[in-house]
């Protein structure tokens, strides 16, 4: 009896441990899958903006939610503050041009009186794409003076010529010290459009990880059940043969 006791022991240790074990492993997934701040303002729009070519074809697609991160000095509270600041598509005009190796978009808001363009750049050597300019100006009505911000030597939203780039997860673009701006759920593709639908796509790095980590956990959880398995298997075997000595 006592060596059965004894097992009994250890296999009611050995469970609580994989419980434990399991219950860390799902509060880690939940912890890797947190939306982002909660003072940011609700997940903006995704708007869907054309560019067409001179014979009216389409030569770049973009579709994306749009929110803006810019510092100002404020008129109503007399300091400079940080605005965050969803781009609405449905007052929200696009309009661009596509070279051979260089495309915009623009994207102007009269409701909020701004501008933002996205300059690409197409390595016509390695047939890579890349966002190589962002350009804005506001002038909100809490704004003592317009904004503007403009960086050349960007290097986001990596392509290959004929596929589109595709991120589902929020990334930001950091532009300068007084704006960044956070995409949700963005495709685009500014180079070697087919019709009006995008090519395939290259994920981004964030949703491959966001896609990887309930592998792992999965993984993880069901090397837990063949570990209690086989423990029950052990015990099992090892309280048979204490009954057979008795």
């Amino acid at each position: 009896m006592t060596q059965t006791g004894g097992v009994q022991s250890w296999w009611l240790g050995v469970t609580l441990q994989l419980i434990l074990a399991g219950v860390l492993l799902q509060g880690f997934a939940a912890a890797q899958t947190k939306a982002a701040p909660h003072k940011e303002p609700m997940r903006p729009e995704k708007g869907n903006y054309v560019v067409s070519s001179s014979n009216g074809t389409a030569c770049l697609l973009a579709s994306m939610g749009l929110q803006l991160n810019i510092t100002f000095n404020s008129v109503s509270q007399n300091k400079t503050v940080r605005n965050i600041v969803n781009l609405q598509p449905n007052v929200t005009k696009s309009s661009g041009s596509c070279e051979s190796d260089t495309a915009s978009l623009r994207l102007s808001s009269d409701a909020e009186n701004t501008n933002l363009t996205f300059f690409f750049s197409l390595n016509t050597t390695s047939n890579k794409y890349h966002l190589s300019n962002v350009s804005l100006s506001a002038a909100w009505p809490d704004m003592k003076e317009p904004v503007s911000a403009d960086n050349s030597s960007l290097d986001f939203l990596r392509g290959t010529l004929g596929f589109s780039y595709m991120c589902r997860e929020q990334q930001t673009l950091t532009v300068a010290a007084d704006l960044s701006i956070n995409t949700f759920q963005l495709q685009v593709q500014p180079f070697g459009v087919s019709g009006d639908q995008f090519g395939a796509a290259e994920e981004c790095q964030l949703d491959e990880d966001d896609m990887l980590i309930p592998i792992i956990v999965g993984a993880a959880l069901a090397g837990l059940v063949l570990i209690v398995l086989l423990a029950y298997l052990i015990g099992r075997k090892r309280s048979h043969a204490g009954y057979q000595t008795i």
